[in-house]
C-alpha cells in the first residue's frame, strides 16, 4: 500500500529532517488557550452507576407518549412546566419537588404537570453557568461532578412520581442524562443554531422551540421545520467516542411564545397571529407560552398575569393553546450568587426571580377550577 503524499511534498522538506532543531522552529498553533483537558466518566458508565428502574423508566416512557397526545389533541389537558429557574440546592429541588408531585396527584385530570429542572444556564455574556458546569458554586467547574449530582437528583424526582423538563444546551449533555428526561426545551439563545436543530432532530422526547429574545417567531419555526428532518453530525456515542451521529428527525416540536423586543406575545391577539403562521407554513398550530421572561417584562410576580390570560384563552376553547411554563421556586424572588454559599437563602433563585411555593399552588389550583367540565 502506499503512503498518502500530497504533491509537491518530500521528507526533505520536512522540519524532522533537519533534526531535532527543526521541530523547535515550531511554533504553536493548537490548543493555544487551553489550560487542561479533563477526561470524563462515559454515558454509558454514568448511567450503569446510576441506572433506571423498571419505576422510572416507566414514568418517562409513559409521559412522554402523554405529552404527544397532548400535543396530537387526543388528551385535552393542559400541559403545565413548572419550577426553578435553575437548580443549585439539591435539597431544596426535592422539597420543591416532593411538594408539586402532591399538587401533581390532585389536578391530574385537567393539569399535566411537568418539574422544570434546569442544569444549564445560557449567558448572554458571563456568568454561573448551571450545576453541571459548576456545582460547587465556586468557579471550580467539576463538570464530572455536575453530570453525577445532575443525574442522581433527576432520579430522585422521577422517584417523587414526577416527570421532569429540561432545556439542552451543551450537545453532548444529552448523552448522560436524555433517558430521564419527558420534555426539552431549545432557548431562545439557541433556537437559530444549526447544533441545536440537529440535535433536536435527534432526541427521544417533545421538543420547544423558544422565539429569539428580540420576539421573532419565525427562528422557532423554522428550527421545528429544520428539526423534522433527518441530519448528520458530529457527536458522541456511550463510550465516549467521537462519532457520526445520523438521525431520523423529531417531529414532536411546537414553538414557546417568550416575549421578546420590549413586547410581551401572550395576548389573544398575538396567539391568533401566531397560529395563523404556523397554519399558513403547513404546521400544527400547536402553541405553548412561557410566563416568564419577556411575557414577565422580567418580573416574577407579573407572571399570573400570563398564566390567566392562557387558561382564559384554552376556557375559550383554543385547544391549540397548550400549555405553559412557569418559573417557580419554594421561595419568590432570586439573589446574588456570594463567595460564601452558605449565606444563600433557602429555596430562593440565584438566577432569575421566581414566583413563591404559595403563588403557584393557588394558580395551579385556580386553573384546575377553571378547566373544570362546566366551563
Amino acid at each position: 500500500m502506499s503512503e498518502f503524499n500530497p504533491q509537491g511534498w518530500s521528507p526533505a522538506h520536512h522540519p524532522a529532517a533537519e533534526g531535532a532543531a527543526g521541530w523547535a522552529t515550531l511554533r504553536p498553533t493548537q490548543n493555544v488557550n487551553v489550560d487542561e483537558a479533563v477526561s470524563l466518566v462515559t454515558p454509558r458508565q454514568l448511567r450503569e452507576m446510576l441506572p433506571h428502574t423498571a419505576q422510572t423508566n416507566e414514568l418517562v416512557a409513559d409521559s412522554r407518549e402523554t405529552i404527544q397526545q397532548i400535543l396530537s389533541g387526543s388528551d385535552q389537558r393542559m400541559l403545565l412546566i413548572v419550577g426553578p429557574c435553575s437548580i443549585h440546592d439539591r435539597i431544596a429541588a426535592l422539597d420543591y419537588a416532593q411538594r408539586l408531585a402532591e399538587l401533581r396527584r390532585e389536578v391530574i385530570e385537567r393539569v399535566y404537570i411537568v418539574m422544570r429542572v434546569y442544569f444549564e444556564k445560557p449567558r448572554t455574556t458571563i456568568g454561573w453557568k448551571g450545576l453541571i458546569n459548576d456545582p460547587h458554586l465556586n468557579g471550580s467547574f467539576d463538570i464530572s461532578e455536575g453530570l453525577r449530582l445532575a443525574r442522581q437528583l433527576m432520579l430522585d424526582i422521577l422517584n417523587t412520581g414526577l416527570p421532569v423538563g429540561t432545556e439542552i444546551l451543551d450537545p453532548i449533555v444529552p448523552q448522560y442524562i436524555a433517558d430521564l428526561v419527558t420534555w426539552a426545551a431549545i432557548g431562545a439563545r439557541t433556537t437559530e443554531s444549526q447544533t441545536h436543530r440537529q440535535m433536536a432532530s435527534g432526541v427521544s422526547m417533545p421538543v420547544g422551540f423558544k422565539n429569539s429574545t428580540e420576539g421573532n417567531l419565525q427562528v422557532a419555526l423554522d428550527a421545528m421545520k429544520a428539526a423534522r428532518g433527518r441530519h448528520a453530525f458530529l457527536g458522541m456515542d456511550d463510550e465516549g467516542r467521537i462519532t457520526v451521529i445520523k438521525t431520523r428527525g423529531n417531529s414532536w416540536g411546537h414553538p414557546i411564545l417568550r416575549g421578546g423586543g420590549g413586547r410581551m406575545n401572550f395576548n389573544p391577539e398575538d396567539v391568533a397571529s401566531a397560529q395563523a403562521r404556523m397554519r399558513a407554513g403547513g404546521l400544527e398550530p400547536n402553541l405553548m407560552v412561557d410566563c416568564s421572561h419577556a411575557n414577565a417584562a422580567k418580573k416574577a410576580q407579573n407572571q399570573q398575569i400570563a398564566f390567566r390570560s392562557v387558561v382564559e384563552q384554552r376556557r375559550g376553547g383554543n385547544r391549540h393553546l397548550f400549555g405553559m411554563m412557569v418559573e417557580s421556586n419554594l421561595h419568590e424572588g432570586n439573589q446574588e450568587l456570594c463567595e460564601d454559599v452558605g449565606q444563600l437563602k433557602y429555596g430562593v433563585s440565584i438566577t432569575d426571580s421566581c414566583i413563591g411555593w404559595e403563588e403557584t399552588e393557588a394558580l395551579v389550583r385556580w386553573a384546575y377550577d377553571q378547566l373544570g367540565p362546566a366551563h
